[in-house]
């Protein structure tokens, strides 16, 4: 299992005001689903941060997303593990396959993989 990338998950309400502050450092909206925002680098890609009002079909809003290339085994090696899945494995509408799962810090971290 590779991590493809990982965006720290800011909540806000002020959407267009952090896209015209991110925007001063370079950054440019890549989604926009309403209740999340994602800015990324243009020139890398990987460089990102979402800014959340909510989550769409989560009890909780996580505090950073996880890319890996596969999913599921993230899901069987978290489970194996031990640790507490806050959010099942499941697939959402906008293409990803997603669970959350609690750290030993107590952060709430989203694991997906797009489909």
């Amino acid at each position: 299992m590779a991590v493809r990338r990982v965006v720290p998950n800011i909540p806000s309400t002020a959407m267009q005001e952090n896209r015209e502050f991110y925007g001063l450092l370079g950054f440019e909206e890549v989604m926009n689903h309403g209740w999340i925002m994602t800015l990324a680098s243009p020139s890398n890609p990987a460089a990102q941060a979402s800014f959340m009002s909510s989550d769409k079909t989560a009890p909780v809003m996580p505090d950073m997303s996880v890319e890996v290339d596969d999913v599921d085994a993230a899901y069987a090696a978290v489970r194996a593990g031990g640790a507490e899945i806050v959010h099942p494995l499941q697939d959402e509408e906008w293409g990803v396959r997603r669970f959350f799962v609690r750290d030993p810090n107590g952060r709430v971290i989203n694991v997906l993989g797009h489909r």
